[in-house]
Order: C-alpha cells, then sequence, then structure tokens
C-alpha cells in the first residue's frame, strides 16, 4: 500500500513538472517585445540671430505623409487567407510462380506410394495499396496600427505592434512583427499583409474564455510527446 502511494505520489510531482513545460499558444510571448517604439529625439541647435532660415524652421510644402521614420505609425491590413491541399496514392503488386518438375532417373521417377517427391512448385505474390490526402484552409482580415521600430540600411523599415481587447472577463490581443518597404505604403499610409515581409502575426487571448477552451496540465502531459503510450 505504501508503495502504491509512492508511485502515485512521484507520478503526481512528474506529471506537474512536465505539464508546466507545455504552455499554451500564445501565452509565452512578452509583451514588452511588441510595445510601441517611441520617435528618437534629434539635438537642434540653439537658434541664432542675423539669419533668414533657422535649423529647425523648415516647411516642407510636399512632404510625405507615410512613415519613414522610427516612431512613425503605419496600418497593416490583414489579408491572410491560405489554401493547401496535398492527396497521393500508391499501389503495386507482384506475382511469381515457379514450376520444378522431379527428375528422371534410370528412366523412372523418383516416387513413393505413387507419388513424386521430388517435384517441387512454388507460387507467390505480394500487392500494397497506400492513400493519403491533407487539406488545410484558414482566413484572417482586419487592421491593426504598428509603429516603425527600425530603419533598416536599405530603407526598409521594421515595424512592431499590439492590440489589446478586453472583453467582460477576457483579453484578446493581436501582434504583429515584420518588415515592409517604403514602396508599398499606400498614400493612406496602409499597407496589405501580404508584402509584409518575416511577418509574425499571433492572435490569441487570456482570461476565462480562453483557459475555458485550453487542456488542463494533465491533459496536456497526456497529449504530449512524453506520455510513452
Amino acid at each position: 500500500m505504501k508503495q502504491t502511494w509512492r508511485l502515485l505520489i512521484l507520478f503526481g510531482l512528474a506529471a506537474g513538472q512536465l505539464a508546466c513545460a507545455f504552455k499554451p499558444v500564445g501565452q509565452d510571448v512578452k509583451h514588452d517585445e511588441y510595445a510601441a517604439t517611441r520617435p528618437v529625439v534629434k539635438y537642434i541647435p540653439p537658434r541664432e540671430n542675423g539669419a533668414i532660415y533657422q535649423p529647425g524652421m523648415a516647411v516642407g510644402l510636399f512632404d510625405r505623409v507615410t512613415a519613414r521614420r522610427i516612431g512613425d505609425i503605419v496600418t497593416i491590413v490583414l489579408k491572410e487567407n491560405t489554401n493547401a491541399s496535398a492527396s497521393s496514392n500508391t499501389s503495386a503488386s507482384k506475382d511469381q510462380k515457379v514450376e520444378m518438375p522431379g527428375p528422371t532417373l534410370a528412366g523412372q521417377k523418383v516416387e513413393k506410394d505413387g507419388v513424386e517427391v521430388l517435384e517441387n512448385n512454388v507460387d507467390a505474390g505480394r500487392e500494397f495499396n497506400g492513400q493519403g490526402t491533407s487539406a488545410q484552409s484558414s482566413t484572417f482580415s482586419g487592421h491593426i496600427t504598428v509603429t516603425v521600430s527600425e530603419v533598416l540600411a536599405n530603407g526598409n523599415l521594421v515595424v512592431r505592434g499590439q492590440k489589446l481587447m478586453l472583453f467582460n472577463q477576457s483579453q484578446e490581443y493581436i501582434r504583429l512583427t515584420g518588415i515592409i518597404r517604403p514602396v508599398d505604403i499606400r498614400p493612406d499610409n496602409t499597407v496589405d499583409s501580404y508584402r509584409v515581409a518575416d511577418v509574425k502575426l499571433a492572435y490569441s487571448g487570456d482570461g476565462v474564455l480562453s483557459n475555458a477552451n485550453a487542456m488542463g496540465p494533465l491533459a496536456r502531459f497526456f497529449q504530449s510527446n512524453v506520455w510513452p503510450y
């Protein structure tokens, strides 16, 4: 009886430790990684009298309004639609037949009780059929406004941002990071998500509703690769 209780306690501790390693999707991302980037404050030299043009007083009549500097904002139009399917079918068969009649010795067949004992006949065959089908489809649409966190040497913009929404007792969020080209930004300061390179898009949530749709620690343990059965 004591041995049984010891095994149960050890099993419970092992399952608890392993289950802690299996976090739900989207729960292991830090909020700071998607925090808005503040613009860089540039030093402006003090004004000096005696000149018509002063530093910091230039006004561009035809200046662009789209994002191009660190801290600028740009709206990403989420247009993610993926469809993938694959199928395979394999069939193979092989038949083989070998006949070896019994030899004749001294003009007589080798028989025992009237049956030839050296006559052989081999008939073998094999067949294989395999078939597989896989299909996946996903659609994601919406908008998220992010900030420029870095300007690369070639002029491309690294953007990142998140949108947090609190509904009743649940918090949902959309997070995005990626690289965009300034030429892909439309005049209204928007860019389609399929033009974002190295994009990382996450949609998940925390709260009562998310917890209700997630497996418990022990259930995740039995569904993981650690469980040997």
